[in-house]
C-alpha cells in the first residue's frame, strides 16, 4: 500500500500552502481518522482552475493531496472532474487505473484493498470538486 510514490508525495508534498487569492474555500474532514484539508480554488483567464491547500492527517491523505495538486491544478473543471471520477471508479474497482488520467494517482490503487483508507485517499479530490462547484466553475460536459 505505501508505495514509494505515496511516500515521496507524503514526505515532499507538491503545492502545499494556501493562496491568498481565491473564489471558494472548503474545509473537509474525515471523522473516522482525523484527516483534514482546507482547499481553495481560483479561476484563471483561460478557464482553468488553480488550487491551493493545507492539510494534515495520515500519509495516504497527505500524499493524495499532493498527487491531486500535480494532476488537476490548472486544468478546467471537465478534466479535473474526469480525474476525480476516474479515481473513485478505480478505488471502487470498477475501472482499471489510467496513468494518463491520474498520473501518480495510480499508486493509490492499493488503497482499494482497505475500505477504511479509501476515504483518506478521496478527501482532497472531493474537496477540490466541492470548491470548484461552489466557485461556479462547473461547466456542462
Amino acid at each position: 500500500m505505501y508505495q514509494e510514490i505515496i511516500l515521496d508525495h507524503y514526505k515532499r508534498p507538491h503545492g502545499k500552502g494556501l493562496s491568498e487569492d481565491f473564489l471558494a474555500e472548503v474545509h473537509h474532514v474525515n471523522p473516522t481518522c482525523g484527516d483534514e484539508i482546507t482547499l481553495r480554488v481560483s479561476g484563471n483567464e483561460d478557464g482553468t482552475i488553480s488550487v491551493s491547500y493545507n492539510n494534515e492527517g495520515c500519509s495516504i491523505s497527505q500524499a493524495s493531496a499532493s498527487i491531486m495538486f500535480d494532476q488537476i491544478n490548472d486544468l478546467d473543471f471537465v478534466h479535473g472532474d474526469n480525474a476525480v471520477e476516474h479515481l473513485v471508479a478505480m478505488l471502487q474497482r470498477t475501472q482499471e487505473p489510467n496513468e494518463e488520467v491520474l498520473g501518480d494517482g495510480i499508486a493509490l490503487v492499493g488503497v482499494a484493498q482497505y475500505p477504511a483508507r479509501v476515504k483518506c485517499a478521496l478527501l482532497p479530490w472531493m474537496a477540490w470538486k466541492d470548491a470548484a462547484i461552489q466557485a461556479g466553475m462547473k461547466k456542462e460536459k
